[in-house]
C-alpha cells in the first residue's frame, strides 16, 4: 500500500550529462527558461532515474508560478512526458489531484534572476522497463488564466537490466466488497462518505443512461466535452459505464488522513479503488457543483483500470474552455466528466 503524497526524495547527481530544454515560446517571451539534465543518459539496473530540473527568471520582474507546477517534495500530477521508443508514454503512479481553488500559499514567486532546482527520482513516478525514452517537462497549470510551464526538446535516456519489479504496475483489484475506512475517519465522516458514494452512484448512472439514449450534440455534452462526434461520445459513454460498474461492484476504500485545506482529493491511478479525501472534500456541499459526490466521480475517473482520465484542466472555467478549443481532452479530463454528472447548473 503507498503512502499519501510520499515525498520524492533529493538526489546527489554526480557528472552531469545536460540537455537544457528550452522553455516553450511563451513562457520564453515572459523570460522564464526551463533546463533538464541526466547524471548519464545510460542507466543500468534498478538504481534511481534521476533527473534535474531547473526554472529560472531572466527577466527584470518577478514571475508567479502554481507551486503544483513544480516537483517541489512531492510530485502533484505527471510533471514530466516520458515517451518509450515506440511512440508509447510511460505510465505515471504517482498521485493525481483534485484542488480548489488556488489560494496565496499555492504562489511560488520566482525574483528576477532567481532560479530554483529540483531532483526527482523518475522511477518512483513511472512504470519504467528497458528501453530508450525521451523525458520532457510539462508543468500544467491546469486553471484559467494561467500558463503551462513547459520545455520544448526533450532529453533521451536508455535504460537496461531492469528487474521485473521495477517496471511493473499494480494490478487491479478484486471484484466486489464493502466500502472500507482508513486514515482516522470519523463517525461524522463515515456517514458523509456513505452518502457522497450513493450520491456518485446516482451522478453515474444517471450520466450513463443519458448518454445511451443521446444521439446528436446535446449543450449539456457540447459545455463540457465540445464538438460532437460519435466516436468521443462512445468514449464518454464507455468512461461512465465502468463509472457505474467501479462505485456500484468493487471495493472502494476511503482514507480521510490529507488535511490539506486546498485539496479536495487525491489518487494514485494505478492503485484503484482506494480515494485520498482532503480538507477541502468535507466543506463542500453534498451534490452540486464541485461537491463530495462529484469529487468522487471526478476520483474514480482517473483510475487507469476505470477511464484512465488526467487533469487538463481545473474549474468550470477552464473546463469549458478545454471543451471549446481541444475536446480530445476534454474527454480525457476528470472535471470535465465531474461538471456533466454534476449538471449544475441544469442543462438539457
Amino acid at each position: 500500500m503507498r503512502r499519501p503524497l510520499t515525498p520524492a526524495p533529493i538526489l546527489s547527481l554526480s557528472t552531469l550529462v545536460a540537455c537544457v530544454l528550452a522553455s516553450s515560446g511563451a513562457w520564453a517571451a515572459q523570460g522564464l527558461q526551463v533546463e533538464l539534465a541526466a547524471p548519464a543518459q545510460v542507466m543500468q539496473g534498478d538504481g534511481e532515474v534521476a533527473v534535474e530540473v531547473v526554472v529560472r527568471n531572466t527577466s527584470a520582474r518577478p514571475h508567479k508560478l502554481l507551486r503544483w507546477q513544480l516537483p517541489e517534495g512531492t510530485l502533484h500530477g505527471p510533471l514530466f512526458r516520458v515517451i518509450g521508443a515506440d511512440g508509447t508514454e510511460a505510465a505515471y503512479l504517482g498521485p493525481l489531484v483534485k484542488r480548489a481553488a488556488p489560494r496565496a500559499e499555492d504562489l511560488v514567486v520566482l525574483a528576477p534572476g532567481q532560479q530554483l532546482s529540483y531532483r526527482v527520482d523518475l522511477s518512483r513516478q513511472y512504470a519504467l522497463p528497458d528501453g530508450r525514452y525521451t523525458v520532457a517537462y510539462l508543468g500544467r497549470a491546469r486553471v484559467a488564466g494561467r500558463a503551462d510551464l513547459a520545455s520544448s526538446a526533450a532529453l533521451s535516456l536508455w535504460l537496461s537490466g531492469r528487474s521485473a519489479a521495477a517496471q511493473s504496475v499494480a494490478p487491479e483489484a478484486a471484484t466486489s466488497g464493502p466500502i472500507t475506512f482508513t486514515g482516522a475517519c470519523t463517525a461524522g465522516e463515515q456517514t458523509d462518505l456513505i452518502t457522497a458514494v450513493d450520491k456518485a452512484t446516482g451522478y453515474a448512472s444517471g450520466s450513463k443512461k443519458y448518454l445511451k439514449v443521446m444521439t446528436t450534440p446535446t449543450t449539456r455534452y457540447t459545455t463540457w466535452f465540445g464538438a460532437y462526434t460519435s466516436a468521443r461520445h462512445d468514449t464518454v459513454r464507455t468512461h461512465f459505464n465502468k463509472i457505474t460498474q467501479a462505485f456500484k461492484k468493487k471495493p472502494l476504500t476511503l482514507d480521510c488522513s490529507c488535511s490539506d485545506p486546498g485539496v479536495y482529493a487525491y489518487v494514485y491511478p494505478n492503485d484503484p479503488y482506494k480515494i485520498y479525501l482532503c480538507g477541502a472534500f468535507w466543506s463542500a456541499p453534498m451534490t452540486g457543483t464541485d461537491s463530495k459526490a462529484g469529487t468522487l466521480i471526478h476520483e474514480m475517473s482517473h483510475f487507469t483500470v476505470v477511464a484512465g482520465t488526467n487533469d487538463w484542466a481545473y474549474g468550470q472555467t477552464a473546463a469549458k474552455a478545454l471543451a471549446i478549443n481541444n475536446p480530445d481532452r476534454a474527454v480525457d479530463n476528470a472535471d470535465s466528466h465531474e461538471y456533466f454528472a454534476e449538471n449544475t447548473p441544469a442543462q438539457p
